[in-house]
Parts: structure tokens; sequence; C-alpha cells
């Protein structure tokens, strides 16, 4: 007798709550950047943007709005954003491949100014960012979703820091999320397939 087997679905991988299982940028940021250590001054430059961006939005909409970011602001090039005047403000906020927020557009272009000059004190803005973890990734081990915190003593640190040279929309809670984008800490759960392998990072 011909039995025809029935299809297999295939294997979710465990992930980090957060990420989800439908949407595929969600998942392959999760999978290919979340947690991952960056010591590169201009992708550390789009996360703090980004993260910035998101203040009161869900990161989802950030992340589907970040090729629109990426062309509005010159692939974030902090010296061309710094020179960016009126004129090209009221271009950005007619521009829906961003959030169209003065203030966040604005502050946009004083961070980058501030990162300009954190650039010229420190050589490079990795060289500052890390000094708030000590140059290494902290490695936590949550198991659940709910013992992630929002803040902790190194994001509130860096977020008086920022704010005194004159950086906009880095709360604690903001710098937090730009740690655990930017690899500074490991907040990926136990049980989460990515946990091992960026354990592994510096």
């Amino acid at each position: 007798m011909n039995m025809k087997k029935t299809p297999r679905k295939p294997v979710q991988k465990p992930r980090c709550q957060w990420a989800g299982t439908a949407d595929p940028l969600m998942i392959a940021y999760h999978d290919d950047e979340w947690g991952v250590p960056s010591h590169d001054d201009r992708h550390l430059f789009e996360m703090l943007i980004l993260e910035g961006a998101q203040a009161g939005l869900m990161w989802r909409t950030i992340l589907h709005k970040r090729a629109g970011y990426r062309r509005a602001f010159d692939r974030f090039d902090p010296k061309k954003i710094a020179k960016y005047d009126a004129r090209r403000v009221r271009t950005l906020l007619s521009d829906e491949g961003i959030v169209r927020n003065r203030l966040k557009v604005e502050s946009t272009i004083g961070n980058a100014r501030a990162f300009l000059a954190v650039q010229k004190e420190f050589e490079t803005f990795d060289a500052y960012i890390w000094s708030f973890v000590g140059g290494k990734p902290m490695v936590n081990a949550w198991k659940a979703l709910s013992q992630i915190p929002a803040s902790t003593k190194e994001s509130d640190a860096m977020s008086k820091d920022l704010k005194k040279r004159g950086f906009r929309f880095v709360g604690s809670t903001i710098c937090y999320a730009f740690m655990q984008a930017t690899g500074m800490v490991n907040d990926h759960a136990v049980d989460c397939f990515r946990y091992g392998p960026t354990r592994k990072l510096t």
C-alpha cells in the first residue's frame, strides 16, 4: 500500500520572545545583529539614532523604516548630517520613509555634531561608548523576557554623560536598548539559539 507521508513543518529555532515568528525583518535582525558586539563607529551612530527614533514607538516600526533612514540621512554619515540646514530639515519632515517628528529629526543633526566632538576627543566613538562597560560585553543569563531590566546603572551613567555632551533622545532606557543592540550587553535568553554563540563574541 502506497501511503503518502504528511510533510513535516520546519522546526522553529528557539528565539527571544520579542523577535516573534512572523516578521522576517525582526527575525533576521535578532538572528544576525542584535547582541553582536559592534565596534564600527558608523554602525554605532546608526543604532544610537534609530534607538532614539523608536521613543514612543515599536522597534518593528523603526526596523521597517531603516532603509528609509539610511537613504534620507546619507547612510548615517555624521559629517554630512552635521551640516544639514533648515532647508534639509523641511525636506526630511516630508519624507514618508522616516519618522516625521521635528524634534527627532533635529536631534539627529545635533547628535551628529556631538558625535563628531566625541570622536575628536577620544579618536573613536567606540573607545568612548564601550568604556561604560569596561570595554567588554556584559553577559546576562535571563530565562524570561520579564526579567530583563529597562535600564541599569551603566545605562544611567551613559545617558547622563551623553546628555552632558549635547546628545538628545538618549534617556537611560534608550541607552540600554542601544547597549543590547550593539552587543555591549548580551540579553539573549538562555534558551535562545543565539545565546551561546554571542557569549563568545567580544
